[in-house]
C-alpha cells in the first residue's frame, strides 16, 4: 500500500511539473525585477534580521525566532514582526498575550506569551511594519519568514534548511515543496541546517556544504539538531506539574505542524507508546476535531496516559470556543529549540551581536 502510494505521488507529481515550470518563471522574472533595480527594495540603518527557508514550512524558522529573541533582548531593545497566517484580522497591531490565534495567527502568539517583554506585531506590509517598529523605539527587529519578501532588504539573513529535505529533488511548486529557486540561497547571509539526526555523520556535513556552495559569496553554513524540554502543561495545576515521560505512559501525539516526524521520533524513545493524530500545518481546530481527540485518547487502554502537543498547536487549542471541552484532560506542550555544537554556537551568536553592534555603532 506504502509502496502504491509513493508511486501515485511520484506520477501527480510529473503532472504538475508544467505548472511549476510556469510558477518558476514568474518568482524568477520577480527576482530579477529586484536584482536589476526595477523594482525597489528598501532598506533600514536599524538592525533588521530575517528568519526564512525556500521549502513550504517545517525548518524550523519558529524555533530560530525564539532563540534570536533570548540572544537580542539581554542587549537591546528587541521587536519581532510576522504575517501573522491563519489570522482573521488584517492590518499592522501589536500583539497582546489576552489575544487569540485568530487574532494574530499561532506562532505570534507564542512569541508574545513565551516573552511578554519583547513587541510582537502582525503586518502583510513588511517595510510599513519595520519603519513603525523603529519609529517607536525599537533597535532590532527580527522577522519571521521574510526571506521572499524583496521589497525589504534585510542587513541580516538567515536562510534555513531541513536536513531531512537536503538529498530530496529541489522542485518548484506545486510538483515540489520549493516556493523559491534553490540558487537563490546566494542572498542568504548564513545558512544553517535544522534537525540534523544524531547519527549524521562529519562527511554528511561536507557533503551538504559542497550542495550549498554558492559560486557568488562564500557564505557560512552551520548545524542545528532539535532540542527538547520538559513536557509542561497546557492547563495550569499542581497535580499536573512534574509529570514526565515513562515506558509505562501512553501518548497521543497531535499536531498540526508541516513536519511531526522528528517530535513523534522523540516521543517514541521516552514513552512506551505513541498513537498520532495529525493535521495540516496551521490546521484551525474546530470542536469536531476536539470530539475526536477525546474519542482518541479514551480509545487508549493503557490507564497511565498523557495528550501530548507542540506550542504552535497549544495557541489554536486555547481558543475560547475549545478549551472549555480540553480543561480536564491531561494534555502537556512540549518545548522546543535549537541546539548548536559549542563552536557554531558562539560563531553564530558572534556574527548575529557583532552585526547589531555595527550597525548600531556601539
Amino acid at each position: 500500500m506504502d509502496l502504491l502510494l509513493l508511486l501515485s505521488m511520484a506520477y501527480l507529481r510529473l503532472l504538475l511539473l508544467p505548472f511549476s515550470v510556469l510558477y518558476g518563471f514568474a518568482v524568477w522574472v520577480r527576482n530579477r525585477c529586484y536584482d536589476w533595480g526595477w523594482f525597489r527594495s528598501r532598506s533600514f540603518n536599524h538592525p533588521v534580521i530575517v528568519v526564512g527557508n525556500l521549502a513550504v514550512g517545517g525548518t524550523g524558522k519558529s524555533p530560530m525566532t525564539e532563540y534570536l529573541l533570548r540572544l537580542l533582548h539581554e542587549h537591546y531593545t528587541v521587536a519581532t514582526l510576522s504575517r501573522g497566517y491563519g489570522r482573521k484580522t488584517r492590518g499592522f497591531f501589536e500583539v497582546s498575550p489576552l489575544d487569540t490565534a485568530a487574532d494574530c495567527g499561532d506562532e505570534p502568539l507564542q512569541f508574545k506569551r513565551k516573552f511578554p517583554h519583547v513587541t510582537v506585531t502582525v503586518g502583510e506590509d513588511r517595510v510599513n511594519g519595520v519603519r513603525r517598529l523603529i519609529q517607536s523605539g525599537k533597535e532590532v527587529v527580527v522577522l519571521d519568514d521574510a526571506f521572499q519578501h524583496r521589497a525589504l532588504k534585510p542587513g541580516l539573513a538567515i536562510l534555513l534548511f531541513d536536513y531531512q529535505r537536503m538529498k530530496r529533488p529541489k522542485w518548484l511548486l506545486p510538483a515540489g515543496d520549493y516556493r523559491d529557486w534553490f540558487s537563490e540561497r546566494r542572498r542568504a547571509d548564513v545558512m544553517i541546517v535544522t534537525k540534523m539526526p544524531g547519527t549524521a555523520t562529519e562527511q554528511d556535513k561536507a557533503d551538504i556544504r559542497r550542495m550549498l556552495r554558492s559560486k557568488h559569496r562564500d557564505i557560512p553554513v552551520l548545524f542545528s539538531k532539535i532540542g527538547y524540554g520538559a513536557i509542561v502543561p497546557l492547563f495550569p495545576g499542581e497535580e499536573r506539574e512534574g509529570i514526565t515521560l515513562t515506558a509505562q505512559v501512553s501518548v497521543l501525539l497531535v499536531t498540526g505542524i508541516a513536519n511531526p516526524a522528528p517530535l513523534r521520533g522523540y516521543l517514541a524513545t521516552r514513552a512506551g507508546d505513541v498513537v498520532q493524530l495529525s493535521y495540516p500545518d496551521h490546521h484551525q481546530y474546530t470542536k469536531a476535531d476536539i470530539r475526536n481527540m477525546i474519542n482518541r485518547f479514551e480509545a487508549i487502554a493503557n490507564p497511565h496516559k498523557l495528550i501530548i502537543t507542540t506550542e504552535k498547536d497549544a495557541q489554536r487549542l486555547l481558543m475560547p470556543e475549545l478549551s472549555g471541552a480540553l480543561v480536564t484532560l491531561p494534555i502537556y506542550v512540549v518545548p522546543i529549540h535549537p541546539l548548536f555544537d559549542g563552536k557554531e554556537e558562539e560563531f553564530f551568536r558572534q556574527l548575529v551581536l557583532t552585526y547589531c553592534a555595527r550597525v548600531l555603532g556601539s
